[in-house]
């Protein structure tokens, strides 16, 4: 048996999906442990391209299991809407292939009100949210005040839990935003339309998983977003709401005894930043659109342009160290072949001095970028599969990462399609 987490190092958006998709292809099991659909992971393959924001990155292989664990913020409406998406595009969905939690909380249609409610309210200090109710399903689920998805197979106790989660979200949303109650019609509508369909899917996932345990299967632990972004060790507060790293993983998934035997940190081979907060390394104005292009660098989810800049040193190491990662995935090297020369945040200056660590998040806004410039290759390497056939500009600029972030690069990605890799 092998259990690997593929988790993000940056800020998200590093790749993770393409190399859920890659790897799957030796795993048994695909679970999703943490995070809801606030975050997109763009796979590429010979069925199409696809853009999963709750679903399991491995649900294309055949014979894969895809659980939905207990640490997703599960949003029926959106999981069902994507659901059909892919089941259009010939992707089969059953409940043999696809599995929920019944220990999963149900995020709830309020929660995307609530989150957009807040922003408008915090106008200039918002916190960059996708606006998709996670911060406010989260904190709910630790006010124990929300629903699991196994109390669908209780009617007449979810509806009465129902309405006294609904008594109490109506006074926050009346009282405090002036917004419209929440009707005992409306949520059952939402239970009719939504989690009625997704029923079928939901189960003991934790045996299932024990199960699998028992019997020496293979299992992945698809992580969404990035170190940077975890709630406890990310850039508080422009985090996420949940534990993006691979420590989690067991929790988040139904598999408390699982021990993870490898941990892919995937990165990208330039930075990107989705939402607000600290980005040191960022790029502005000609150079940073050239590269957005390039990279065709907007969000999944949410259409944005992302922010960009150089590989970052300081947060790339550190979020290696996060994550205890045993191996790196380097994606879109491809990206960077139009530049004659490549810019590296190698060290930051905070206070004055040069530093290598990683600034407490308070201080983090004051610190500067320290670059330097790798000579660029300037030739498409988008066909390339083997890393001695890499042009020896490109091989020095991924042994230099390799040796300042301490980890091992295992993967170089040279395009977004499964094939387009190079295994060292």
């Amino acid at each position: 048996m092998s259990n690997c987490a593929i988790v993000g190092i940056n800020w998200g958006d590093e790749g993770k999906g393409r190399m859920v998709d890659l790897l799957t292809e030796k795993y048994d099991v695909v679970v999703r442990f943490q995070g809801g659909g606030n975050a997109g992971h763009t796979v590429i393959n010979e069925k199409g391209k696809f853009a999963l924001h709750l679903l399991p990155s491995g649900i294309f292989r055949n014979g894969v299991v895809n659980i939905l664990g207990n640490g997703v913020a599960l949003d029926p409406e959106n999981l069902w809407n994507e659901m059909n998406q892919v089941m259009s595009q010939g992707v089969s969905l059953t409940p043999e292939n696809l599995k929920i939690s019944d220990r999963a909380s149900l995020l709830l249609p309020w929660h995307r009100d609530l989150d957009e409610l807040e922003e408008q309210r915090l106008a200039d200090k918002k916190y960059g949210s996708t606006k998709q109710g996670i911060a406010p399903f989260y904190s709910d689920k630790y006010q124990k005040k929300t629903i699991l998805a196994g109390e669908l197979f209780y009617p007449e106790e979810l509806k009465a839990h129902l309405r006294d989660l609904m008594e109490w979200k109506n006074l926050t949303l009346t009282k405090v935003y002036g917004a419209e109650a929440y009707t005992e019609e409306k949520l059952d509508r939402w239970l009719q339309d939504c989690c009625e369909k997704i029923k079928p899917y939901v189960s003991n996932t934790g045996a299932f998983l024990k199960q699998a345990q028992k019997e020496g299967k293979n299992i992945l632990f698809e992580a969404q977003l990035g170190s940077l972004r975890d709630l406890d060790y990310g850039i508080c507060p422009y985090t996420t709401s949940s534990n993006t790293t691979a420590a989690y993983a067991p929790i988040g998934s139904g598999l408390p005894s699982a021990k993870l035997d490898e941990v892919v940190g995937v990165v990208k081979a330039y930075s990107t930043c989705v939402g607000e907060g600290p980005f040191v390394c960022e790029m502005f104005g000609d150079e940073a659109e050239e590269l957005r292009k390039a990279g065709f660098e907007y969000g999944a989810k949410t259409g944005r342009p992302r922010r960009v800049g150089p590989i970052d040193i300081v947060a790339t190491r550190y979020g290696v160290e996060v994550q205890a990662a045993t191996a790196i995935a380097l994606t879109k090297l491809d990206v960077l072949s139009y530049m004659d020369k490549i810019p590296v945040c190698t060290h930051y200056i905070l206070d004055g001095e040069q530093t290598d660590d990683f600034p407490f998040p308070t201080a983090l806004k004051n610190a500067k970028p320290v670059i330097e410039y790798f000579d660029g290759w300037q030739c498409d390497v988008s066909a390339v599969r083997k890393w001695e056939d890499l042009p020896e500009q490109a091989r020095a600029y991924v042994d230099f990462i390799e040796k300042q972030i301490g980890c091992p690069i295992k993967y170089i990605s040279v395009g977004p399609e499964r094939e387009s890799i190079i295994i060292r």
